[in-house]
């Protein structure tokens, strides 16, 4: 899933490690998370908050704004989490754990257990509960899921969201244009089928998916949707519930909006949402530096406050005594990487250039040093099963000026070679990490212009005619344990492409050697041999420079006094789990 928010503490793409990620992301970095702030392990990932009781109000500090919160849209691994611990369920859940093997372990949710599957995992089932219910009251159905999902094959309108769907539907894919067109829904009717008591739903994949159970729990695509409250592109923010909570009037993009319980949830069905405060509000557009001096002056309603934005570098001092206490530094499952734009970069010797004076070191330190990030050897974090550092990127940490520009200089091109870097800016650490690598291009050989986007980010690099720059940051995490889930959502162009859109490949990478290893790979019987043949492909990807590994990052975290049972695990991707916390009555 991506993420805007490695750089700035806030988990955005699209994909989740979606809280299956194991989460040691280095070998000298500890498996949990830190108390205090200190860097030291620990083997808790919870601060020292007092026990939760029902009732109040939580603050739920931020600075980017949401981009999407339609289920099938959301692809940030912040609004993931939160979504679905407030107002979506899926057919299974993440449990809230700290124990990282438990919070891997799907548990029912929607559905009567976790599903069962034949035909070698091509065909998967699942029974809905009774008495689960929309706000207003009617009773989720198999047609709301098998809707909800049908709206992800709509790609010229259901934008920006996973799309794993297609690739293990590729026939539907192909004739089924969504729900609103309606071309080829027969095709998709006879894929995706109901009981006649429209309890019981069926997937049938053309492919096996062993793991589907996984998918369902990490993303919101498979969530349910009722048809009669979609109104496509429209439907963006309108949120409407079938877990505890409830919007209270609309949801502001830039500003917020609140959240309070929802009467037609029964928590009977549930058994893992705590659903604590009475209400939470989502505040954006603050600045990290803002959020973290109101956290520390801990005043006001801010000691009932949490936030998904990291410590910046300049209040690390100040993150001592009682103020540690209540801090987290906990290992996130994401990285940071550079895009660069095939459309316009088509030089391999440039794109070796690139990566040859990438300085990964500055750029870490930039961030905050060893509590917020440290050098990738690929895009794919250290925790991930089957990863193994990429062989093609031999440069330094610090990267390599005088074997860029020499690179440079074999490619033919004129020095210095202009390029430019979009990046989703605003904070003083970030903007000084980006300066950073400029700094190291600059002295390669390269003309370096640096492209701010600090309001808005993914809507913009994801549309496929955006022209504002030839290097694209990207940050991601792997949706569940498996390579699978990293490199074929990023660089399978068959998946990515659309009219409007490039999905998640914002370097417009298309390449028929990566898409038929992508293939071979999926087709491996085991795990440990997909993850392999992944392995293989993250080789080849390296090789043709399609992405440069920048850093794995750590989250550290502050929270206010009053807030209650504060915890951080995988299901919520190591941000603040909003299924347990509370405030102090």
């Amino acid at each position: 899933m991506a993420d805007a928010g490695n750089l700035e503490g806030e988990s955005m793409i699209t994909k989740k490690a979606t809280g299956l990620v194991a989460l040691a992301v280095g070998v000298a970095l500890p498996l949990a998370a830190c108390g205090g702030g200190s860097g030291s392990s620990s083997s808790s990932s919870s601060g020292t908050s007092a026990a939760a009781a029902k009732g109040g109000t939580l603050y739920y500090l931020t600075k980017r704004a949401a981009e999407h919160l339609d289920p099938q849209r959301i692809y940030i691994g912040r609004d993931l989490a939160d979504m679905g611990r407030l107002v979506y369920r899926s057919l299974v859940q993440f449990p809230a754990s700290t124990d990282e093997k438990k919070a891997s372990t799907p548990i029912p949710d929607l559905a009567t257990n976790t599903g069962t599957s034949s035909d070698g995992g091509k065909v998967w089932k699942f029974t809905l509960k009774d008495g689960v219910k929309w706000q207003d009251g009617k009773p989720v159905t198999c047609a709301d899921l098998k809707y909800g999902l049908s709206r992800t094959f709509a790609q010229d309108v259901i934008t920006g969201g996973p799309n794993y769907i297609l690739n293990y539907m590729p026939t539907v894919a192909k004739e089924y244009a969504g729900p609103y067109k309606k071309t080829g829904q027969a095709v998709f009717d006879k894929a995706v089928t109901c009981s006649s008591d429209n309890k019981t739903i069926t997937y049938n994949f053309e492919k096996p998916w062993i793991d589907f159970p996984l998918a369902i729990a990490s993303l919101r695509c498979f969530d349910p949707y009722r048809q009669d409250q979609d109104q496509g592109d429209k439907s963006n923010y309108a949120i409407f519930s079938d877990g505890p909570y409830k919007i209270q009037g609309t949801w502001t993009k830039g500003q917020g909006g609140t959240f309070v319980r929802n009467d037609q949830y029964d928590a009977s069905t549930d058994g893992n949402r705590k659903a604590l405060p009475d209400k939470i509000v989502f505040v954006e557009g603050l600045t990290n530096e803002v959020i973290t001096q109101r956290i520390i002056a801990d005043g006001g309603n801010d000691k009932f406050a949490v936030t998904d934005r990291v410590v910046p570098p300049a209040y690390y001092n100040q993150v001592t005594g009682n103020v540690a206490k209540r801090s987290v530094n906990v290992n996130s499952p994401f990285t940071d990487y550079l895009l660069p734009n095939f459309n316009v970069m088509t030089n391999l010797k440039v794109r070796q250039a690139l990566a040859t004076a990438t300085d990964k070191t500055a750029y870490a330190a930039a961030l905050g040093g060893d509590k917020a990030a440290i050098p990738a050897k690929s895009i794919i974090t250290p925790s991930v099963p089957g990863y193994k550092p990429n062989p093609a990127f031999t440069a330094p940490d610090s990267g390599d000026p005088a074997a860029a520009k020499k690179l440079l200089q074999e490619a033919g091109v004129t020095l210095p070679y202009p390029i430019t870097i979009t990046y989703p800016g605003g904070t003083p650490s970030v903007d000084n990490s980006f300066a950073a690598l400029k700094a190291g291009f600059d002295k390669a050989g390269f003309k370096t212009t640096l492209n701010s986007l600090p309001d808005t980010y993914y809507d913009v690099v994801q549309d496929i005619n955006y022209k504002g720059g030839n290097v694209v940051w990207g940050g991601w995490g792997a949706d569940w344990p498996s390579i699978g889930t990293v490199l074929p959502p990023l660089f399978d162009s068959r998946i990515n492409f659309g009219p409007k859109t490039n999905g998640q490949d914002y370097g417009n990478f298309k390449s028929d050697t990566a898409n038929q290893m992508i293939d071979a790979a999926a087709a491996k019987p085991t795990l440990d041999e997909q993850n392999a043949a992944y392995a293989a492909l993250d080789q080849y990807l390296g090789e043709q420079v399609a992405y440069i590994p920048l850093t794995v990052t750590r989250f550290f975290l502050v929270y206010g006094s009053g807030v209650a049972n504060y915890t951080v695990d995988p299901a919520s991707n190591m941000y603040p789990d909003l299924g347990v916390i509370g405030v102090q009555q």
